[in-house]
Protein backbone atom coordinates (compact mmCIF):
# COMPACT_ATOMS: atom_id res chain seq x y z
CA UNK A 1 0.00 0.00 0.00
CA UNK A 2 1.13 3.48 -1.25
CA UNK A 3 0.12 6.80 0.83
CA UNK A 4 0.72 10.31 -0.16
CA UNK A 5 1.22 13.52 1.92
CA UNK A 6 2.79 16.92 1.79
CA UNK A 7 4.81 16.53 4.62
CA UNK A 8 5.59 12.58 6.36
CA UNK A 9 6.34 13.28 10.23
CA UNK A 10 8.34 10.70 11.55
CA UNK A 11 8.28 10.49 15.78
CA UNK A 12 5.39 10.14 17.72
CA UNK A 13 7.16 12.98 20.94
CA UNK A 14 5.96 16.01 21.50
CA UNK A 15 7.93 18.03 18.77
CA UNK A 16 6.76 15.38 16.06
CA UNK A 17 2.93 15.81 17.45
CA UNK A 18 3.50 19.77 17.52
CA UNK A 19 4.29 20.09 14.24
CA UNK A 20 1.26 17.95 12.85
CA UNK A 21 -0.48 20.80 14.71
CA UNK A 22 1.30 23.40 13.70
CA UNK A 23 0.76 22.26 9.96
CA UNK A 24 -2.78 21.23 10.35
CA UNK A 25 -3.24 25.02 11.34
CA UNK A 26 -2.16 25.96 7.60
CA UNK A 27 -4.25 23.49 5.85
CA UNK A 28 -1.05 21.26 4.93
CA UNK A 29 -1.63 17.06 4.77
CA UNK A 30 0.48 15.22 7.04
CA UNK A 31 1.05 11.85 8.01
CA UNK A 32 2.86 10.69 11.21
CA UNK A 33 4.53 7.60 11.84
CA UNK A 34 5.71 6.22 14.83
CA UNK A 35 8.24 2.78 16.08
CA UNK A 36 6.38 2.53 19.32
CA UNK A 37 3.07 1.35 19.63
CA UNK A 38 1.85 3.52 21.99
CA UNK A 39 2.52 6.71 23.90
CA UNK A 40 5.39 6.60 26.19
CA UNK A 41 4.31 5.66 29.71
CA UNK A 42 7.30 6.96 31.26
CA UNK A 43 7.06 10.68 32.57
CA UNK A 44 10.83 12.25 30.86
CA UNK A 45 10.54 16.00 29.69
CA UNK A 46 9.36 17.54 33.02
CA UNK A 47 9.78 21.28 32.12
CA UNK A 48 7.00 23.08 29.68
CA UNK A 49 9.06 26.52 29.51
CA UNK A 50 6.94 30.00 28.82
CA UNK A 51 8.16 30.08 24.93
CA UNK A 52 6.56 26.67 24.66
CA UNK A 53 3.35 27.65 26.58
CA UNK A 54 3.22 30.87 24.02
CA UNK A 55 3.61 28.65 21.22
CA UNK A 56 0.82 25.93 22.72
CA UNK A 57 -1.38 29.35 23.08
CA UNK A 58 -1.40 29.88 19.52
CA UNK A 59 -2.31 25.92 19.32
CA UNK A 60 -5.31 26.22 21.56
CA UNK A 61 -3.87 23.89 24.35
CA UNK A 62 -1.99 26.14 26.61
CA UNK A 63 -4.96 26.37 29.03
CA UNK A 64 -5.49 22.52 29.11
CA UNK A 65 -1.70 21.39 29.45
CA UNK A 66 -2.06 24.09 32.69
CA UNK A 67 -5.27 22.70 33.83
CA UNK A 68 -3.18 19.00 33.79
CA UNK A 69 -0.01 20.30 35.31
CA UNK A 70 0.94 21.13 38.37
CA UNK A 71 0.18 24.50 40.50
CA UNK A 72 2.86 26.98 39.97
CA UNK A 73 4.18 26.53 43.48
CA UNK A 74 6.20 23.21 41.87
CA UNK A 75 8.12 25.36 39.74
CA UNK A 76 10.66 25.13 42.38
CA UNK A 77 13.99 23.01 42.70
CA UNK A 78 15.32 22.04 46.17
CA UNK A 79 18.72 20.57 46.94
CA UNK A 80 19.01 18.30 50.08
CA UNK A 81 21.25 15.06 51.22
CA UNK A 82 17.94 12.47 51.10
CA UNK A 83 14.31 13.20 49.95
CA UNK A 84 12.93 13.48 53.74
CA UNK A 85 15.95 15.77 54.66
CA UNK A 86 15.58 19.84 55.31
CA UNK A 87 16.44 21.70 52.28
CA UNK A 88 19.87 22.81 52.36
CA UNK A 89 19.48 25.64 49.25
CA UNK A 90 16.14 25.52 47.13
CA UNK A 91 15.33 28.12 43.78
CA UNK A 92 12.16 29.42 41.81
CA UNK A 93 11.91 28.37 38.38
CA UNK A 94 11.69 31.86 36.78
CA UNK A 95 8.95 31.80 34.46
CA UNK A 96 7.51 28.83 35.95
CA UNK A 97 6.64 29.66 39.88
CA UNK A 98 5.00 32.84 38.85
CA UNK A 99 3.69 34.60 35.94
CA UNK A 100 6.58 37.02 34.48
CA UNK A 101 5.23 40.70 32.61
CA UNK A 102 7.30 39.45 29.34
CA UNK A 103 4.67 36.92 28.65
CA UNK A 104 0.69 35.99 28.41
CA UNK A 105 1.92 32.65 29.79
CA UNK A 106 3.77 30.82 32.33
CA UNK A 107 5.47 27.63 31.92
CA UNK A 108 4.72 24.44 33.89
CA UNK A 109 5.86 21.46 35.26
CA UNK A 110 4.37 18.43 33.58
CA UNK A 111 4.68 15.08 32.82
CA UNK A 112 5.87 13.90 29.11
CA UNK A 113 3.21 11.10 29.37
CA UNK A 114 0.08 14.33 30.15
CA UNK A 115 1.51 16.51 27.70
CA UNK A 116 1.87 13.86 24.57
CA UNK A 117 -1.88 13.22 24.72
CA UNK A 118 -3.29 16.52 24.47
CA UNK A 119 -0.45 17.69 21.76
CA UNK A 120 -1.76 14.35 19.72
CA UNK A 121 -5.45 15.77 20.36
CA UNK A 122 -4.61 19.15 18.79
CA UNK A 123 -5.03 17.73 14.94
CA UNK A 124 -7.37 15.28 12.68
CA UNK A 125 -4.27 14.54 10.89
CA UNK A 126 -3.85 10.52 10.31
CA UNK A 127 -1.37 8.87 13.02
CA UNK A 128 0.06 5.58 12.56
CA UNK A 129 1.99 3.93 15.94
CA UNK A 130 3.85 0.38 15.22
CA UNK A 131 5.38 1.65 11.96
CA UNK A 132 8.94 1.93 11.84
CA UNK A 133 10.74 3.50 8.93
CA UNK A 134 13.03 1.26 7.20
CA UNK A 135 13.68 2.80 4.08
CA UNK A 136 14.04 6.09 2.48
CA UNK A 137 14.84 7.40 -0.73
CA UNK A 138 14.70 11.14 -2.52
CA UNK A 139 13.28 11.97 -5.78
CA UNK A 140 13.40 15.40 -7.42
CA UNK A 141 9.87 15.93 -6.21
CA UNK A 142 9.89 14.57 -2.59
CA UNK A 143 10.30 11.33 -0.74
CA UNK A 144 9.46 8.21 -0.63
CA UNK A 145 9.81 6.12 3.26
CA UNK A 146 8.94 2.56 3.66
CA UNK A 147 7.76 1.18 6.66
CA UNK A 148 7.84 -2.37 8.39
CA UNK A 149 5.62 -4.58 6.26
CA UNK A 150 6.48 -3.02 3.31
CA UNK A 151 4.35 0.02 3.01
CA UNK A 152 5.27 2.77 1.02
CA UNK A 153 4.64 6.39 1.96
CA UNK A 154 5.42 9.27 -0.82
CA UNK A 155 5.97 12.78 0.76
CA UNK A 156 6.78 16.08 -0.69
CA UNK A 157 8.72 16.70 2.35
CA UNK A 158 10.20 14.97 5.72
CA UNK A 159 10.40 16.27 9.14
CA UNK A 160 12.44 13.66 11.18
CA UNK A 161 11.58 13.95 14.96
CA UNK A 162 12.41 10.18 15.82
CA UNK A 163 15.15 10.83 18.28
CA UNK A 164 18.90 10.80 19.79
CA UNK A 165 18.77 7.57 17.53
CA UNK A 166 17.50 9.06 14.38
CA UNK A 167 17.17 6.12 11.96
CA UNK A 168 16.34 9.44 9.50
CA UNK A 169 19.91 10.80 10.07
CA UNK A 170 21.40 7.74 10.23
CA UNK A 171 20.10 6.80 6.60
CA UNK A 172 20.97 10.30 5.45
CA UNK A 173 24.45 10.11 6.00
CA UNK A 174 23.91 13.20 8.48
CA UNK A 175 26.70 13.18 11.33
CA UNK A 176 26.81 14.56 14.76
CA UNK A 177 29.09 16.99 16.47
CA UNK A 178 29.44 17.62 20.26
CA UNK A 179 30.76 15.46 23.10
CA UNK A 180 27.86 12.23 22.79
CA UNK A 181 27.01 10.20 25.60
CA UNK A 182 28.24 11.12 28.78
CA UNK A 183 26.73 8.73 31.54
CA UNK A 184 24.23 5.75 31.99
CA UNK A 185 21.26 6.97 33.59
CA UNK A 186 17.84 4.83 34.95
CA UNK A 187 14.59 6.13 35.98
CA UNK A 188 12.19 4.02 38.67
CA UNK A 189 8.66 5.02 38.73
CA UNK A 190 7.17 4.20 42.16
CA UNK A 191 4.32 4.80 44.14
CA UNK A 192 4.80 5.64 47.57
CA UNK A 193 3.01 7.80 50.29
CA UNK A 194 4.46 10.98 50.31
CA UNK A 195 1.76 13.58 50.26
CA UNK A 196 1.28 14.48 53.90
CA UNK A 197 5.40 15.61 53.34
CA UNK A 198 5.46 16.98 49.81
CA UNK A 199 2.50 18.97 50.65
CA UNK A 200 4.28 21.87 52.57
CA UNK A 201 7.70 21.45 50.68
CA UNK A 202 6.27 21.63 46.88
CA UNK A 203 8.89 21.37 43.97
CA UNK A 204 9.11 19.95 40.52
CA UNK A 205 12.08 18.04 40.83
CA UNK A 206 13.73 17.23 44.45
CA UNK A 207 18.16 16.88 44.07
CA UNK A 208 20.09 14.99 46.47
CA UNK A 209 23.12 13.43 47.37
CA UNK A 210 21.81 9.94 46.71
CA UNK A 211 19.38 10.73 43.05
CA UNK A 212 17.03 13.08 41.83
CA UNK A 213 13.39 13.04 42.49
CA UNK A 214 10.02 13.83 40.81
CA UNK A 215 6.40 14.20 41.61
CA UNK A 216 5.00 12.80 37.80
CA UNK A 217 1.43 13.62 38.49
CA UNK A 218 -0.69 16.29 40.70
CA UNK A 219 -2.48 13.12 41.43
CA UNK A 220 0.18 10.95 42.28
CA UNK A 221 3.73 8.96 41.67
CA UNK A 222 6.96 9.67 41.85
CA UNK A 223 10.36 8.87 39.94
CA UNK A 224 13.45 8.71 41.17
CA UNK A 225 16.44 9.04 38.67
CA UNK A 226 19.79 8.04 39.52
CA UNK A 227 23.56 7.27 37.68
CA UNK A 228 23.03 3.34 36.37
CA UNK A 229 24.55 1.05 39.23
CA UNK A 230 25.27 -2.48 39.41
CA UNK A 231 22.48 -3.30 42.32
CA UNK A 232 19.02 -3.75 40.87
CA UNK A 233 17.19 -3.46 44.23
CA UNK A 234 15.35 -0.63 43.47
CA UNK A 235 13.26 -0.46 46.02
CA UNK A 236 15.69 -0.55 48.68
CA UNK A 237 17.24 2.08 46.53
CA UNK A 238 14.80 4.61 46.33
CA UNK A 239 14.10 3.88 50.33
CA UNK A 240 17.66 4.79 51.12
CA UNK A 241 17.58 7.67 49.10
CA UNK A 242 14.25 8.77 50.52
CA UNK A 243 16.01 8.50 53.75
CA UNK A 244 12.95 7.52 55.99
CA UNK A 245 10.70 4.16 56.16
CA UNK A 246 8.29 4.09 53.46
CA UNK A 247 7.32 1.57 51.99
CA UNK A 248 7.56 1.47 47.68
CA UNK A 249 6.52 0.11 45.23
CA UNK A 250 8.16 -0.12 42.11
CA UNK A 251 5.94 -0.11 39.08
CA UNK A 252 8.70 0.42 35.98
CA UNK A 253 12.21 0.73 34.70
CA UNK A 254 13.92 2.32 32.22
CA UNK A 255 18.13 2.78 31.45
CA UNK A 256 19.11 5.40 29.25
CA UNK A 257 21.82 7.41 28.54
CA UNK A 258 22.75 10.92 28.56
CA UNK A 259 23.75 12.08 25.37
CA UNK A 260 25.09 15.70 24.17
CA UNK A 261 25.29 16.73 20.57
CA UNK A 262 24.12 18.77 17.51
CA UNK A 263 23.73 17.27 13.87
CA UNK A 264 26.57 18.37 11.88
CA UNK A 265 22.97 19.15 9.08
CA UNK A 266 19.84 20.07 10.05
CA UNK A 267 18.82 19.36 6.35
CA UNK A 268 19.23 16.67 3.47
CA UNK A 269 17.14 17.90 0.13
CA UNK A 270 13.55 17.58 1.56
CA UNK A 271 14.47 16.08 4.92
CA UNK A 272 14.48 18.20 7.77
CA UNK A 273 15.33 17.17 11.49
CA UNK A 274 13.95 17.95 14.72
CA UNK A 275 13.79 17.88 17.83
CA UNK A 276 16.55 15.72 19.43
CA UNK A 277 17.28 14.07 15.91
CA UNK A 278 18.70 17.52 15.02
CA UNK A 279 20.04 18.19 18.77
CA UNK A 280 20.00 15.80 21.37
CA UNK A 281 20.85 17.98 24.89
CA UNK A 282 21.09 16.35 28.77
CA UNK A 283 18.22 17.55 30.69
CA UNK A 284 19.33 19.83 33.17
CA UNK A 285 17.29 22.96 32.84
CA UNK A 286 14.83 21.31 31.21
CA UNK A 287 16.07 22.68 27.58
CA UNK A 288 15.68 19.81 25.27
CA UNK A 289 12.55 19.48 24.53
CA UNK A 290 11.67 23.19 24.51
CA UNK A 291 14.24 23.86 22.16
CA UNK A 292 12.46 21.05 19.68
CA UNK A 293 9.59 22.93 20.04
CA UNK A 294 10.76 26.20 18.71
CA UNK A 295 12.18 24.45 16.10
CA UNK A 296 9.44 22.96 14.33
CA UNK A 297 7.47 26.29 15.04
CA UNK A 298 10.59 27.98 12.98
CA UNK A 299 10.22 25.39 10.39
CA UNK A 300 6.46 24.50 9.71
CA UNK A 301 5.14 27.73 8.17
CA UNK A 302 8.15 27.56 6.04
CA UNK A 303 7.01 24.23 4.83
CA UNK A 304 3.57 25.81 4.70
CA UNK A 305 4.67 28.93 2.47
CA UNK A 306 6.93 26.45 -0.54
CA UNK A 307 4.13 23.98 -0.50
CA UNK A 308 1.32 26.96 -1.02
CA UNK A 309 3.30 28.78 -3.13
CA UNK A 310 3.36 31.98 -1.50
CA UNK A 311 7.03 31.42 -0.06
CA UNK A 312 10.03 31.13 -2.69
CA UNK A 313 11.34 27.44 -1.95
CA UNK A 314 14.43 28.49 -0.61
CA UNK A 315 12.86 29.83 2.36
CA UNK A 316 13.08 26.27 3.99
CA UNK A 317 17.24 26.52 4.03
CA UNK A 318 16.52 29.37 6.64
CA UNK A 319 15.57 26.76 8.61
CA UNK A 320 19.05 25.43 9.73
CA UNK A 321 20.85 28.84 9.55
CA UNK A 322 18.60 30.18 12.26
CA UNK A 323 18.31 27.15 14.62
CA UNK A 324 21.18 25.26 14.43
CA UNK A 325 23.59 27.99 16.27
CA UNK A 326 20.37 28.10 18.73
CA UNK A 327 21.19 24.47 18.86
CA UNK A 328 24.72 24.87 19.39
CA UNK A 329 24.51 27.78 22.36
CA UNK A 330 21.74 25.85 24.42
CA UNK A 331 24.23 22.33 23.96
CA UNK A 332 26.71 24.62 25.82
CA UNK A 333 24.24 25.72 28.10
CA UNK A 334 22.85 22.16 29.28
CA UNK A 335 26.90 20.51 29.07
CA UNK A 336 27.89 23.66 31.76
CA UNK A 337 24.28 22.94 33.57
CA UNK A 338 24.94 19.10 33.91
CA UNK A 339 28.82 19.20 34.98
CA UNK A 340 27.53 21.53 37.48
CA UNK A 341 25.38 19.41 39.26
CA UNK A 342 27.59 16.41 39.18
CA UNK A 343 30.16 18.64 40.75
CA UNK A 344 27.55 19.29 43.18
CA UNK A 345 26.38 15.79 44.15
CA UNK A 346 30.22 15.05 44.16
CA UNK A 347 30.91 17.79 46.41
CA UNK A 348 28.23 17.22 48.43
CA UNK A 349 28.98 12.98 49.05
CA UNK A 350 32.71 13.84 50.03
CA UNK A 351 31.30 16.50 52.72
CA UNK A 352 28.63 13.98 53.65
CA UNK A 353 31.57 11.18 54.64
CA UNK A 354 33.67 14.02 56.01
CA UNK A 355 30.77 14.57 58.50
CA UNK A 356 30.24 18.26 57.01
CA UNK A 357 26.88 19.26 58.31
CA UNK A 358 24.13 20.17 55.86
CA UNK A 359 23.96 23.98 56.78
CA UNK A 360 27.61 24.18 55.77
CA UNK A 361 26.99 23.81 52.60
CA UNK A 362 28.12 26.14 49.45
CA UNK A 363 26.92 26.06 45.82
CA UNK A 364 29.25 25.60 43.23
CA UNK A 365 26.62 27.47 41.22
CA UNK A 366 25.40 31.06 41.03
CA UNK A 367 21.99 32.61 41.89
CA UNK A 368 20.88 32.89 38.76
CA UNK A 369 21.39 28.70 37.63
CA UNK A 370 17.49 29.55 36.49
CA UNK A 371 17.46 32.43 35.23
CA UNK A 372 17.02 31.47 31.92
CA UNK A 373 14.94 33.64 30.28
CA UNK A 374 17.58 35.65 27.81
CA UNK A 375 17.80 31.90 26.48
CA UNK A 376 14.25 31.03 26.36
CA UNK A 377 12.53 34.67 25.04
CA UNK A 378 15.69 36.56 23.77
CA UNK A 379 17.49 34.02 21.45
CA UNK A 380 17.83 36.25 18.24
CA UNK A 381 17.76 35.23 14.76
CA UNK A 382 20.56 38.05 13.58
CA UNK A 383 24.25 38.60 14.66
CA UNK A 384 23.24 39.42 18.06
CA UNK A 385 25.99 38.30 20.97
CA UNK A 386 24.21 35.10 22.73
CA UNK A 387 22.12 35.97 25.33
CA UNK A 388 22.81 36.52 29.03
CA UNK A 389 20.65 35.17 31.68
CA UNK A 390 18.26 38.46 31.73
CA UNK A 391 15.83 38.75 28.85
CA UNK A 392 15.55 42.54 27.19
CA UNK A 393 12.45 42.92 25.08
CA UNK A 394 13.39 44.09 21.43
CA UNK A 395 11.89 44.51 18.23
CA UNK A 396 14.65 44.59 15.91
CA UNK A 397 14.23 41.90 13.25
CA UNK A 398 15.48 38.92 14.31
CA UNK A 399 13.69 39.36 17.80
CA UNK A 400 10.61 37.88 19.09
CA UNK A 401 7.82 39.68 18.95
CA UNK A 402 7.47 41.65 22.82
CA UNK A 403 4.76 41.04 24.72
CA UNK A 404 2.14 44.12 25.16
CA UNK A 405 -1.34 45.15 25.40
CA UNK A 406 -2.81 45.90 22.05
CA UNK A 407 -5.49 48.67 21.92
CA UNK A 408 -7.75 45.94 22.06
CA UNK A 409 -6.67 44.76 25.25
CA UNK A 410 -5.39 41.85 23.98
CA UNK A 411 -1.84 40.60 24.31
CA UNK A 412 0.38 41.31 20.80
CA UNK A 413 0.79 37.28 20.24
CA UNK A 414 -2.34 36.87 20.47
CA UNK A 415 -2.72 38.51 17.22
CA UNK A 416 -0.48 36.13 15.56
CA UNK A 417 -1.39 33.37 13.61
CA UNK A 418 -1.26 31.60 10.38
CA UNK A 419 -0.08 34.82 8.96
CA UNK A 420 2.00 37.98 8.90
CA UNK A 421 1.08 40.42 11.23
CA UNK A 422 1.40 44.16 10.58
CA UNK A 423 1.31 46.29 13.54
CA UNK A 424 1.16 49.73 12.73
CA UNK A 425 -0.74 52.97 14.11
CA UNK A 426 -2.33 53.74 10.81
CA UNK A 427 -3.73 50.71 10.07
CA UNK A 428 -6.37 52.14 7.39
CA UNK A 429 -3.30 52.95 5.32
CA UNK A 430 -1.79 49.26 5.83
CA UNK A 431 -5.03 47.72 4.54
CA UNK A 432 -5.18 49.65 1.05
CA UNK A 433 -2.24 47.57 0.29
CA UNK A 434 -2.06 43.64 -0.47
CA UNK A 435 0.95 41.41 -0.19
CA UNK A 436 2.05 38.21 -1.66
CA UNK A 437 1.92 36.16 1.71
CA UNK A 438 -0.99 36.00 4.22
CA UNK A 439 -1.38 39.11 6.24
CA UNK A 440 -3.34 41.03 8.37
CA UNK A 441 -3.21 44.43 10.24
CA UNK A 442 -3.54 45.16 13.62
CA UNK A 443 -3.47 48.56 14.82
CA UNK A 444 -0.65 49.40 17.48
CA UNK A 445 0.19 52.77 18.92
CA UNK A 446 3.25 54.32 18.09
CA UNK A 447 4.71 54.01 22.02
CA UNK A 448 6.34 51.39 23.23
CA UNK A 449 8.03 50.16 19.59
CA UNK A 450 8.61 54.22 18.67
CA UNK A 451 6.82 53.49 15.13
CA UNK A 452 5.86 57.31 13.95
CA UNK A 453 3.08 58.17 12.45
CA UNK A 454 2.59 55.14 9.62
CA UNK A 455 5.48 53.09 10.45
CA UNK A 456 4.98 49.17 10.77
CA UNK A 457 6.29 46.05 12.41
CA UNK A 458 6.12 43.26 10.08
CA UNK A 459 6.17 39.87 12.34
CA UNK A 460 6.57 36.68 10.95
CA UNK A 461 4.09 33.48 11.79
CA UNK A 462 6.23 32.18 14.31
CA UNK A 463 6.51 35.47 16.31
CA UNK A 464 9.57 36.85 15.64
CA UNK A 465 10.09 40.39 13.94
CA UNK A 466 10.92 40.50 10.28
CA UNK A 467 11.20 44.11 9.78
CA UNK A 468 10.98 47.51 10.65
CA UNK A 469 9.18 49.54 7.93
CA UNK A 470 8.34 52.97 7.77
CA UNK A 471 5.87 53.64 4.09
CA UNK A 472 2.52 51.58 3.58
CA UNK A 473 3.09 48.83 1.47
CA UNK A 474 6.97 49.26 2.14
CA UNK A 475 7.27 44.57 2.21
CA UNK A 476 6.94 45.30 -2.19
CA UNK A 477 10.00 47.27 -2.27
Amino acid sequence: MTDETDVLIVGGGPVGLSARALLARWGVRTLLVEKRRQLSPFPRSRLVNVRSMEIFRQLGVSATIRDRAFEPRFGRVRFRDRLFDPDFATAAMIGVHESIPDSPEFGVVTSQDRLEPILMGAADEPLRFGSPLTGLSEQDDGVVATLAGGDTVRARHMIAADGANSTVRDLMGIGIDGPGQLRDMTTVVFDADLSAWSAEQPAGVYFTAHGMFMPIHPEGGWAWISPTTADTDWETLVSQAIGADVAVKVLRVQQWTVTAFVASSFRHGRVFLAGDAAHTVPGAGGLGMNTGLAGVHNLCWKLAGALQGWAAPDLVSTYETERRPVAQLTLRQAVANTRLMQEAVDHRRAQIRAGVPADAVSLPWSEQYFAQLGLVLGVAYDSSPEPGTEYVPSTAPGHRLPHVLLPSGRSSLDALGEWFTVFTPDPAAWRQHTAPWPVRVEEMSSEPWDLGAQGAVLVRPDGYVAARLTTPGAWLS
